[in-house]
């Protein structure tokens, strides 16, 4: 996260001190970095450079409207999965022409709004949806332009519940139905068949999914050409995944250089859907200590004022979030050895202690204010715990914690569960911070509700 990094004991985002945006903002509080989505956005876009790609942001990983903005701005159309994302890509100035819409449970008044606004194309995510496109186009006097989503049954090696390419998903039309799909392709007058998608899930760490997926897909886009069905798009999603602890992981220039001749053979024009690599490292989270407190069996727990519905990846996903006081002496290691399965508590910790000794050059006994504790919210679920058995530099109360790596499904996957208002979003621009989402109140709370 290169653009969150400790400068004399502070954390800093761009030019400014996260210490400072907490003091005038309050807490927690989301903050993002404007340069971050910009350079992840344009190292994607440089590494495909050679298919030349419309690359779709994946609002659904951050919706915020200056960050969508300042994405469209940089050239970025955007992939949508809601009648209510497409809102916000078009109230930013998108162009609809550079605009897809995913899901499997499209509404007739989605579809609708869709097709009134002219995006490019839909998503197809079963015959069903195939059909309710094409009779609201003909309604509308329209030509839908579509995509089939196809699942190709390629396991990603992610998390069961991010997983999206395996025959028991819910998501995208098995290879057989989208065969007879293309062969019936002439009934729907109002649908233009013209492209082919294939999301496999996210977090992926390796290429070889993708050359699966695209490797059905050139095998499949021979049915389509001998049925008269011109594909002139190819959407590979999203998926690629980001560092959570540190640790070295592939970038896009890795994917492009195993994909591209997959790519190129289909000959047909690429489209992306990166949310989590533009956006995941581009945030932080900042939570503020309440308490402290150890149990007779010795085990400590520091509760902060952010929980589970302001940041639910962990609870979700058992989603591992690094996690360090924003004010330290003691340096964040550049590794986290948390990442490790089995690797917790004392084992843990003795682990950090040496990676710090090593990184700093310094004696171990410097880091003996390092204890293991679980950093857990208020909210009255068990699951509210951002991390468990994870050593970290002793804190009080007062103390302010950065979360980091939750610039991605952070706050649009919060809630106001407990009834607790939402954090605000900051945006971070040089050596400058502006609010782009104003922190909720009580009365934001209640203010659809009639008594």
């Amino acid at each position: 996260m290169e653009f969150f990094e400790y400068s004399n004991n502070e954390l800093m985002c761009e030019g400014v001190r996260v210490k400072d945006i907490v003091s005038e903002v309050g807490s927690p509080a989301y903050i993002y970095s404007k340069k971050a989505f910009i350079d992840g956005y344009n190292e994607i876009k440089t590494a495909f450079q050679e298919a030349d790609p419309l690359i779709c942001f994946s609002v659904k990983s951050n919706s915020n409207l200056s960050v969508l903005s300042a994405l469209a701005n940089a050239g970025s159309g955007f992939d949508v999965v809601s009648g209510g994302e497409l809102f916000r890509a078009l109230k930013v100035g998108a162009n609809p022409e550079k605009i897809v819409y995913a899901g499997v449970g499209k509404s007739s008044g989605e579809i609708k709004y869709a097709l009134e606004n002219n995006i490019l194309m839909f998503n197809v995510e079963s015959w069903a949806e195939l059909q309710s496109i094409n009779k609201i186009a003909s309604q509308l006097d329209k030509k839908a332009q579509v995509a089939i989503r196809i699942n190709p049954d390629v396991d990603a090696k992610t998390h069961s519940k991010t997983t999206t390419g395996k025959k028991e998903n819910k998501f995208g039309i098995d290879m057989a139905t989208a065969e007879r799909i293309i062969s019936e392709s002439s009934k729907y007058a109002n649908v233009a068949i013209t492209g082919i998608h294939v999301h496999l899930g996210s977090p992926i760490h390796d290429t070889k999914p993708y050359e699966k997926g695209l490797e059905k897909v050139n095998q499949f886009l021979p049915k389509c050409k001998a049925n008269g069905v011109d594909i002139k798009y190819l959407n590979i999603g999203g998926g690629y995944c980001i560092s959570y602890t540190g640790k070295n992981e592939i970038r896009p220039k890795d994917y492009a250089a195993k994909t591209m001749g997959l790519i190129k053979k289909t000959g047909c024009k690429l489209i992306m859907e990166p949310g989590r690599f533009i956006s995941g490292n581009a945030g932080i989270m900042v939570t503020k200590v309440i308490y402290k407190k150890q149990n007779d069996i010795g085990k400590k727990f520091v509760i902060c004022d952010a929980g589970m519905n302001d940041l639910l990846r962990p609870a979700l996903y058992d989603a591992n979030h690094r996690i360090w006081p924003v004010s330290t002496h003691v340096q964040m290691p550049k590794v986290e050895g948390g990442g490790e399965k089995g690797c917790c508590g004392a084992k843990m910790l003795k682990k950090l202690i040496v990676e710090v000794a090593l990184q700093e050059k310094k004696p171990i006994d410097f880091y003996n204010d390092l204890e293991v504790v679980d950093v857990v919210g208020p909210v009255c679920e068990s699951s509210d715990v951002f991390a468990k058995d994870r050593p970290l530099p002793r804190v009080d109360e007062n103390e302010l914690l950065a979360i980091f790596s939750a610039g991605a499904y952070g706050f649009t996957m919060s809630s106001p569960y407990n009834s607790r208002p939402r954090p605000c979003e900051v945006l971070v621009d040089g050596s400058r911070f502006d609010v782009v989402r104003k922190r909720e109140t009580y009365d934001d709370l209640i203010a659809l509700e009639n008594i």
